[in-house]
This record gives structure tokens, C-alpha cells and sequence, in this order.
């Protein structure tokens, strides 16, 4: 079963305006091409292109660092700037990084972090969101709450981001 992640995509275009990969960008591809020339179907490598499209994450230092994820890279908006013009994007829009009110526009619109578990981990109180493109390519964000234990009578969950989340 395991062996289904191997096959599933890094990213995705849309409209040949958006990329969607699951976290970021890597210092070893700068084009959609060479994105798309990555063997997929094998298991994620710790280091690399492919490990990087999974683990990286925008910063706000510009140029290229050191994750302290101990994967992939931090990347600044000069990096994702850079990336969006010289593939005729309009912006970057990512996942993999826990945000508090479900999405945050990052690198002045180049790049946005949609988070789309509510209540991560059932602790960290974090409200969710998701994209809606419409078939003119408005992008309109829809943020959400998670929806309380049933018979819980809970309404409310106390938002604050753990330690290991920072």
C-alpha cells in the first residue's frame, strides 16, 4: 500500500499560472521542465529535487538556506520571484506548513501557504482553508473550523501552536 505514495505527483499547474507543489522550491531546478524531467516513481530520497519540491519552505531572508527541518531548504522571495517570472507564473500556492489562520500570503503575493487540517493533531486550535478557482482563474480563499467530536457539546477549541510546530 505504501508503495501507492511512489506514483502519486509532486505538483501540479494549473492554467500554466499557478504551481502546486506540496511544499516549495529547490535550489537544483529553476523551470517547470525540469520538474517535469524528475523520475517519479520511486520512494521520496532524503536529499535532491524531489525530496526539496516535498520539504522546503518560504523564509523571510532572501536567497537559498538551510531547512531546519533537516530536509529540503528555506527559500526567500527573491527565489520564488525569480521562479514565477521566468515560468509565467502568478504565484506559488503550497501546503506542507502549519499556519494558524489556514493560509498566509508570503514574498508580497508570490507565494501563499494553504493549510487545510483544522485543529491539526486535534491540539494546535489552527483554523483551515482551501482555493477555489473558478474557470477565469479568480482565486477566492475559503477558510474553515474544524467541526467539533460529536456529542461533545464542545464549541470551541483554544488556539495555540506547540512548540514543535514552531
Amino acid at each position: 500500500l505504501t508503495d501507492l505514495f511512489d506514483y502519486l505527483p509532486l505538483a501540479a499547474v494549473i492554467e500554466n499560472q499557478l504551481f502546486c507543489p506540496h511544499a516549495g522550491l529547490s535550489p537544483s531546478m529553476d523551470t517547470l521542465d525540469q520538474i517535469n524531467q524528475i523520475h517519479r516513481f520511486e520512494e521520496v530520497p532524503h536529499e535532491g529535487p524531489m525530496c526539496d519540491l516535498l520539504w522546503s519552505d518560504p523564509d523571510d531572508r532572501m536567497g537559498w538556506g538551510i531547512s531546519p527541518r533537516g530536509a529540503g531548504y528555506t527559500y526567500g522571495q527573491d527565489i520564488s520571484e525569480h521562479f514565477n517570472h521566468i515560468n509565467g507564473l502568478k504565484f506559488i500556492i503550497r501546503a506542507h506548513q502549519l499556519v494558524s489562520e489556514g493560509f498566509l500570503w508570503q514574498h508580497e503575493g508570490a507565494v501563499v501557504t494553504v493549510f487545510s487540517a483544522p485543529n491539526y493533531c486535534y491540539r494546535c486550535g489552527n483554523k483551515a482553508a482551501i482555493v477555489d478557482i473558478d474557470e477565469n482563474m479568480v482565486h477566492k480563499i475559503i477558510q474553515f473550523d474544524h467541526a467539533p467530536p460529536k456529542g461533545a457539546g464542545i464549541t470551541e477549541v483554544k488556539r495555540s501552536v506547540p512548540d514543535y510546530f514552531l
